[in-house]
């Protein structure tokens, strides 16, 4: 059973459904685009798929072509007449909010040896979801979703550049974070203000060697609380000899701002705390 994105369109409209902005409801219309994001995700019949988010269901029925089962989480229950008469039986759905739900219960259900996250994320509430994904200790071997261009670049980002944060840091410890494709806001219905990117993140087999995580991310989000701020400002209360005797073996000192740092030394000065 093939859903293209204009057999999606007919329906919306012979549903009379209207676009919540609350939802941050952008429905891809482009079929190229929609099989790009499941090949780039190289989905197989061991494949557990969470999508967040399916709208009206064109991503979810390729994923249900390709994946041994699909989960699906859809906050908008006013979809249901549409999704439902469009997906594979390999796929369920659960209507209720993602960001409040216990997901473990629902995968504990299913057999599978791969568990991949895929979705057209509604970019209101992006960084969250993938925040849970982590901080729920959901055991996701790959992440491929589609997100707000600005929002990527922050994701995928280098030290020294503008986008790169706090948040950055934070993904890369746990995954490879890697640019899969642009895409254009002229895919979408409605259109958003804003082009898009797909981004995938593999989990790391071998993370850098943390004495204590708790420390590692509290160091982050203080050595960023004010960006254009140097380590010395930020981090006062810290046992700063300490992250000076790790950024003088780099050739580098307190003056220095947290975005000129790779992972690599903040891990190194995080065990160095711990000691």
């Amino acid at each position: 059973m093939e859903y293209s994105p204009n057999k999606m369109k007919e329906n919306l409209q012979a549903n009379d459904f209207n676009f919540k902005k609350k939802f941050g409801q952008n429905f891809i219309t482009d079929k190229n685009i929609i099989e790009a994001i499941a090949n780039k995700a190289q989905i197989d019949k061991d494949t557990l798929v969470i999508e967040i988010g399916p709208g009206a269901g064109s991503l979810t029925n390729i994923l249900g072509q390709k994946a041994k089962n699909v989960i699906a989480y859809e906050i908008d229950e006013t979809l249901k007449p549409i999704l439902e008469k469009n997906i594979h039986e390999n796929t369920e759905i659960i209507y209720g909010d993602f960001l409040k739900r216990n997901i473990m219960p629902d995968l504990k259900k299913y057999k599978y040896n791969k568990l991949y996250v895929v979705a057209n994320l509604p970019y209101y509430i992006t960084t969250p979801i993938i925040i849970k994904l982590i901080e729920d200790k959901i055991p996701v071997d790959k992440i491929v979703v589609m997100v707000q261009k600005e929002v990527g670049d922050r994701f995928k980002a280098k030290p020294k550049t503008k986008e790169y944060n706090s948040l950055s840091i934070f993904l890369n410890y746990y995954f490879e974070v890697k640019k899969e494709l642009d895409v254009s806001r002229n895919v979408f219905m409605p259109k958003p203000n804003v082009d898009s990117i797909v981004v995938s993140f593999t989990k790391r087999d071998n993370k850098l060697p943390l004495k204590n995580e708790d420390i590692f991310f509290k160091l982050i989000r203080d050595s960023f609380t004010q960006k254009r701020k140097t380590l010395k400002n930020n981090l006062k209360g810290y046992d700063l000899s300490k992250i000076e005797e790790v950024l003088n073996k780099h050739n580098l000192d307190l003056s220095v701002r947290a975005e000129a740092l790779p992972i690599e030394i903040f891990v190194e000065i995080a065990n160095n705390l711990n000691n």
